[in-house]
């Protein structure tokens, strides 16, 4: 190649990367903290693949709720199928772009090593939670799904009295933390937020007849800086390699 053809090449080579940069967006996620793994885990490729740039921030559903109604700018929204449709109405997503992406049940965790408890049957989940000392879920309060449902759950059984005064809430995060750190014995939470954590063991998911499995959808912001890039990742999490992801994490496909 003669040194013509070389500074050419350079030069068109430089070119496009040029392009590739100014076609390049950062994209701002909002996400439900069950859904925060999947999206990590997905994110390296196609930011490799697209070139553009995601940033995850999460929060409880409805936290994120209150936020993108606040006013608070974002490109994709993950929160539930509920919340999404709610945004639409109020033109803060934009209409028909809901996607289904997931589900997740509802397990329960102790500190490894310590003793297992059997919550194989209702009865024997209610025992486990009347005999644990503390017992730790998300704050119901700060719209946690889990936290909500399970302080119902509590109310159905006839044991929230019993269990408020020893109840360690977290107010946003994972439960597991508290496990981990002996703040509590007994600890309940979204599977997809026991599994990431090192320290607990996963006693496995409530007994089937009062499982509470929480869909989590996505929806495009109503005011994406860049709609195109944001559409783009809306594919990647709804594609095969996502679902790969979701059983790893301790998802499954929302049909399921």
């Amino acid at each position: 190649m003669t040194m013509k053809a070389v500074v050419w090449a350079g030069a068109i080579g430089v070119t496009v990367m040029a392009a590739s940069a100014a076609n390049a967006a950062e994209i701002k996620v909002l996400t439900a903290g069950a859904f925060k793994q999947v999206l990590v885990a997905l994110v390296p490729d196609f930011e490799k693949a697209t070139g553009h740039k995601v940033v995850v921030d999460n929060d409880t559903a409805g936290a994120l709720a209150r936020r993108i109604k606040g006013g608070e700018a974002f490109d994709v929204a993950i929160i539930t199928p509920g919340a999404i449709d709610d945004l639409a109405k109020d033109g803060k997503v934009v209409a028909g772009s809901r996607a289904n992406l997931a589900r997740v049940g509802i397990g329960v965790m102790v500190r490894e090593g310590a003793p297992r408890p059997d919550i194989s049957t209702v009865e024997a989940f209610k025992r486990a939670v009347l005999e644990a000392k503390t017992v730790a879920y998300i704050d119901p309060a700060g719209g946690g799904s889990s936290g909500i449902y399970l302080a119902g759950l509590f109310d159905k059984f006839g044991i929230a009295d019993q269990v408020k005064p020893k109840a360690k809430l977290k107010q946003g995060g994972y439960v597991a933390d508290l496990i981990v750190s002996g703040e509590a014995e007994l600890g309940i939470h979204q599977i997809s937020e026991i599994v990431p954590v090192k320290g607990v063991t996963l006693l496995g998911p409530l007994p089937q007849e009062i499982q509470n499995y929480t869909v989590y959808a996505a929806g495009l912001g109503a005011t994406a800086h860049d709609n195109e890039a944001a559409k783009a990742l809306l594919k990647q999490l709804t594609s095969e390699a996502a679902a790969a992801v979701l059983k790893a994490k301790g998802m499954e496909p929302p049909g399921s």
